[in-house]
């Protein structure tokens, strides 16, 4: 079995209509013995093979319930195969068609950085703090946090886990994005003043006032495509066009959160873009991958990135038609790019993911 490999040159010339009946072929050949789940911001030449489409602890949870799949090919980025490796047997293999889909916000945050954090923040605020991470991080984070008697949250049930977290201690860490964490925080009624950021590069915290009023330290890190979302872009739409809805994700920025007429998870917004009426108009403040899907699937709708220069999730964009088909292939003979976790950071994710599944 390879961990690691490199694309094999004989893939990188095959032509579309090749690659997709062979990936078909593969498919066919191993039936229930494959399941292909694919994140909401893949490439439509890949979600067109997935067996189930979602964000990425719903797609983790089903590989968990496919129970007669020998291989789990995820099509997502490397934290969501580590945790659909966590929730699945042993005996099932788990393979990322390209190592290289990584995430920059996950990346954001490693676990030495986020020991050096701990230590000075419990030094300076005592053993109150309650860490949360947004699944959006490495396997050692979600670890780090179940061991510290904290939980897992995603874009859907942040504002639950963070209130629950609230009650259960003084203070909490919020990692790795600091924009859901200020999002979710500030509409549960925390000030910003009571909101600190901790700069792992620095390895110090910012704060406007003291350490008294700080309840929520957030981790500087950011979702690179959330980012690019701005209020100047809000505002043109509302100069050019002011009966077209603003919905954005979570991850975007406080200011363009607060401008948005709408803002929720992935799952949110689909289902919002869903049950509104023929003829509605959206600006999209999410990954364009997925803007440009539901502009295809609701054709009666007005549906536009919020940003128009926007390009799709680099990292998400590293799986191919290629890689995927170099990964089925090599299935059933010496599977490539396999993840695996270690038995302790998986028991201790698991402590995290289950916290947030118990509230």
């Amino acid at each position: 079995m390879q961990l690691l490999g490199t694309l094999p040159p004989t893939y990188a010339n095959l032509s579309v209509e090749e690659m997709e009946t062979r990936i078909q072929a593969v498919k066919d050949r191993l039936g229930t013995r494959l399941f292909l789940p694919a994140h909401h911001y893949q490439k439509d030449e890949v979600v067109q093979f997935a067996d189930a489409t979602g964000d990425s602890l719903q797609l983790a949870r089903l590989a968990e319930q496919m129970s007669e799949a020998e291989f789990i090919v995820f099509c997502g980025v490397h934290f969501m195969a580590e945790t659909a490796d966590m929730l699945t047997r042993d005996d099932q293999i788990v393979v990322l068609p390209d190592m290289r889909a990584g995430c920059s916000m996950a990346d954001m945050a490693d676990i030495d950085q986020t020991e050096i954090a701990w230590e000075e923040l419990t030094e300076r605020f005592g053993d109150g703090i309650i860490p949360i991470t947004y699944v959006n991080s490495t396997a050692a984070i979600k670890a780090f946090v179940g061991r510290h008697g904290g939980a897992t949250v995603t874009s859907s049930n942040a504002h639950e886990i963070v209130r629950w977290a609230l009650e259960a201690g003084e203070r909490i860490l919020f990692l790795p994005d600091q924009h859901l964490g200020r999002n979710t925080a500030y509409d549960l009624g925390i000030p910003r003043e009571a909101m600190a950021v901790w700069d792992p590069l620095r390895e110090e915290l910012v704060a406007e006032g003291d350490d008294e009023q700080v309840k929520v330290i957030l981790w500087k890190g950011h979702c690179s495509v959330h980012e690019k979302f701005t209020v100047s872009q809000i505002q043109a739409f509302r100069e050019r066009e002011p009966d077209r809805r603003i919905i954005v994700h979570p991850e975007c920025t406080f200011d363009v959160v607060q401008a948005a007429d709408e803002a929720g998870s992935t799952s949110y917004i689909i289902d919002k873009i869903d049950a509104s009426a023929p003829g509605t108009k959206w600006a999209v403040g999410t990954e364009m991958n997925l803007v440009n899907r539901l502009a295809a699937t609701y054709p009666h709708l007005d549906i536009v990135s919020l940003n128009p220069f926007m390009c799709p999730c680099l990292t998400m964009n590293r799986i191919d038609l290629q890689h995927l088909l170099w990964a089925l292939e090599s299935l059933e003979t010496d599977p490539v790019n396999v993840i695996r976790v270690d038995a302790d950071t998986t028991e201790w994710s698991k402590r995290a993911l289950e916290r947030m599944l118990a509230r």
